[in-house]
This record gives structure tokens, sequence and C-alpha cells, in this order.
């Protein structure tokens, strides 16, 4: 599948670290209350045995936590190291490598899609046009759950965790996401922000809740 040129540093980033990433966050749901219980009420509102779509799912720990609930995950991924991860520590379940701006996924092939933290590396003008492809994959009615850093900073790293990478983390305006949401055909059902968590980087987190509107 064809990519994007200007995101290859970011999957280079990733394929580097992708051990490291997953034994320091692999686990991080355990201390996460607030985003299980988005991701509970999403699977509530989601026609069961319907595909859910893991956006930029990295080791694959949200899908293996969502198949723990009776969902049927679909996880993708910019980094092959990271679907291979994945794919090694579930494998039962479906991981495709695949970019936000071209999903590897039919029409409508999703009833509901959680994008956690996983849009941050997109250039701002890249956002629209992703929720566009997120919400062609999604069913009529279905639910995307989308979080990120709160703020208008990027964070530019070309060393994480002893590796050298080139990455920038996008902080994002809540109600620019929100915005950009309602005008690429998505109704904003709830929207909330917290702090960190003890275990976090130190950022304010957002949180929306979005449902694919037609007609």
């Amino acid at each position: 599948m064809a990519d994007f040129p200007q995101h290859g540093r970011i999957r280079h980033s990733y394929d580097t670290v992708a051990e490291e990433y997953r034994s320091r966050i692999g686990d991080e749901l355990t201390h996460k209350p607030l985003d299980r219980a988005l991701l509970t009420a999403l699977l509530e509102q989601t026609e069961p045995g319907t595909p859910i779509a893991d956006l930029g799912c990295g080791p694959g720990h949200v899908s293996g936590w969502l198949a723990t609930q009776g969902a049927r995950p679909v996880g993708v991924d910019l980094s092959p190291a990271m679907v291979a991860l994945a794919r090694r520590d579930h494998p039962d379940l479906d991981f495709r490598e695949g970019d936000l701006l071209r999903l590897p996924a039919a029409d409508g092939e999703f009833g509901a899609a959680v994008a956690l933290y996983s849009v941050i590396h997109l250039a701002p003008a890249e956002l629209r046009p992703a929720f566009t492809e997120i919400r062609r994959t999604l069913r009529p009615g279905g639910l995307l759950l989308l979080a990120f850093h709160l703020g208008t900073e990027v964070r530019h790293l070309t060393e994480w965790w002893g590796h050298q990478v080139e990455v920038d983390f996008h902080f994002l305006d809540l109600t620019t996401v929100e915005d950009l949401l309602t005008t690429t055909g998505f109704s904003v059902e709830a929207r909330l922000e917290r702090t960190h968590y003890p275990q976090e980087a130190d950022t304010r987190r957002g949180y929306l809740l979005a449902r694919r509107q037609d007609g």
C-alpha cells in the first residue's frame, strides 16, 4: 500500500522504540480508569460482533483489552515493528499496517473506532483528511473515541528512551478538534479533559466521543 513520504520519520521512530514502548506502555490501561470507562461506553453502544478499529494500535495492548471485553478489534499501525509485536502478543487478533490518511479497510467496515494518542503525530492540515478517512471506514452511526494531549505546542524528539528518533508530538485544542469532526460528518456527543495520572507524562489530556452522521 502506498504511503505518505512525510510519515517515514514517524514510522522509523516507532520501529526504533517498539520493544521499549511495549515494556513501558503495554499495561497502561491498568492504571487508566477513565480510559477504560470511555472504551466501555463505546463498546456498549456498538453492535456486538462488529469490528472495532484500534487506530495507531502500537503493540496491541488496547486491542487486547477490547478483546477481553468480548469485542472484535482490528488494530492498525504505521510501524511494521509495532504490528509485528501486536501479532506476536495477540496472535488471534487482526493487525494491519496502515496510515491514518489511507486506512487498509473497506468502506463501512468498522462498527466503531478508537484513536488514542495517534492523531498527535499528524500535521494540523492532515487532521481533516484523517477524520474524513476514518468516517469512510465507519458504519452509519458508528462511534469514534479520540484522545490527545491538550495545548498548542509541538514537542520534537530526537532522543526517546535512549534511542535516536525524529518525531513530532502535536498538542491539540479540544474545540478545534471538535469543530473539525463536526465539519467532516461527525456529531460530538461527549468531550472532557483530565490531568495526567502519576504514571503518565505531565500533560493535560482531552477526549472526544463522536458519532458518524449521515444525510
